[in-house]
């Protein structure tokens, strides 16, 4: 069983087929059709398409004047884009840990992280769970701070005063990898309140060119991050039902969290509260502590299950460790997480049978597999 599968009908072969026929993959209408239509969705004045989550950052910190060596405080508990992408400008991402139940940054951790040097926070809205932007907010217009959302898990979700994840007004990052709510195989999707934001991101992501789009006219640096028309008519048809996909995600974490309730040591994700809702990307349980997770993993393999440790700390990744000089025993929460976390088999066309082969082979693994040492 995979950990992943989109969820592609009658209507994206369609849409991609007319790209196919018109001649035109790239540079054509359907990608101006696709940004108006997400913006729309969200509520955001104007919408960037890239080539994928990780470009749309690179660009949003870019156009919120990024410099080298200024300090960025995010999260060390997603995926490593988010943090790459500081360094891609060369500056420098200052880790603040999470909390531990919404394993989002934790305001007061990076409150604590900012220093002279610290020009803005980039949160995460990890696994889709809206992160705690009022605090972070006021902690940004306290110190003079700019802020980009990375919000590429989280497409659906909604903070408590209603605001969708990515409308409320920073440049926001969403992204269409093929595990996502909506896919387009890659791409992703910057949000923006900024006509200037959004014309810069515009040229950048086109090698830099000129506004008027003048063939070979380029009047900045740029970068090769368009998304193909191929791209934008897929994910124009998985707009039209992602309600449909949503309420199928939910339902599938619905089963999952009915199965596995009552298993000791086991934590399941955090449930929605305060008004905050989750737009479900991916079910990450936390193990026991006493469970050796990489025999729980091939455990679940030898079952036919296809299961994955997610997401490793990236202070300890191996690059982080010898460029920074990080060490195991900075970020405590962050680091019990990422030793404990499981993600399991999701998308929206798991059945409840499905769900029932994942979990009781779960519970038989962690019955009779090894322990940690």
């Amino acid at each position: 069983m995979p950990l992943a599968r989109p969820m592609i009908g009658e209507r994206e072969e369609q849409l991609v087929l007319e790209v196919l026929r018109s001649r035109r993959l790239s540079l054509g209408p359907r990608a101006s059709a696709f940004e108006q239509a997400f913006a729309a969705r969200l509520g955001a004045p104007h919408a960037a398409a890239v080539s994928s989550g990780t470009a749309g950052l690179h660009l949003a910190v870019r156009a919120v004047g990024i410099e080298a060596g200024d300090e960025v405080v995010t999260s060390p508990f997603s995926f490593v884009a988010s943090s790459n992408c500081v360094l891609y400008e060369g500056a420098r991402p200052v880790f603040a840990d999470i909390d531990a139940r919404t394993l989002d940054i934790d305001p007061q951790a990076a409150a604590a992280a900012v220093s002279d040097r610290t020009t803005g926070l980039l949160p995460v809205h990890i696994f889709g769970y809206p992160a705690d932007m009022p605090a972070l907010e006021g902690l940004a217009a306290k110190r003079g701070l700019w802020m980009v959302e990375d919000a590429c898990e989280a497409l659906g979700a909604v903070h408590g005063d209603g605001a969708a994840v990515g409308a409320r007004g920073n440049p926001s990052v969403f992204g269409f990898y093929a595990n996502k709510q909506l896919t387009t195989g890659e791409g992703g999707m910057v949000l923006l309140d900024s006509e200037q934001h959004k014309a810069r991101i515009d040229s950048e992501r086109n090698q830099g060119r000129a506004p008027d789009m003048g063939w070979l006219d380029h009047d900045r640096l740029g970068f090769n991050y368009r998304l193909s028309d191929v791209a934008c008519a897929l994910g124009l048809a998985q707009l039209e039902r992602l309600d449909e996909m949503l309420a199928e995600r939910g339902r599938v974490a619905a089963l999952y969290g009915e199965a596995l309730a009552g298993i000791e040591g086991l934590t399941l994700p955090c449930p929605d509260a305060g008004g905050d809702r989750r737009g479900w990307f991916v079910y990450v349980v936390q193990l026991p502590r006493r469970v050796e997770r990489d025999a729980c993993v091939e455990g679940m393999r030898s079952r036919g299950i296809d299961t994955k440790p997610y997401l490793p700390a990236i202070h300890l990744m191996s690059f982080y460790r010898e460029r920074f000089g990080h060490r195991e025993g900075e970020f405590p929460v962050c680091e019990d997480v990422a030793r404990r976390s499981l993600a399991l088999p999701f998308f929206p066309e798991l059945s409840e049978a499905q769900v029932d082969r994942v979990t009781g082979a779960l519970r038989e693994v962690l019955r009779c597999g090894p322990s940690v040492r």
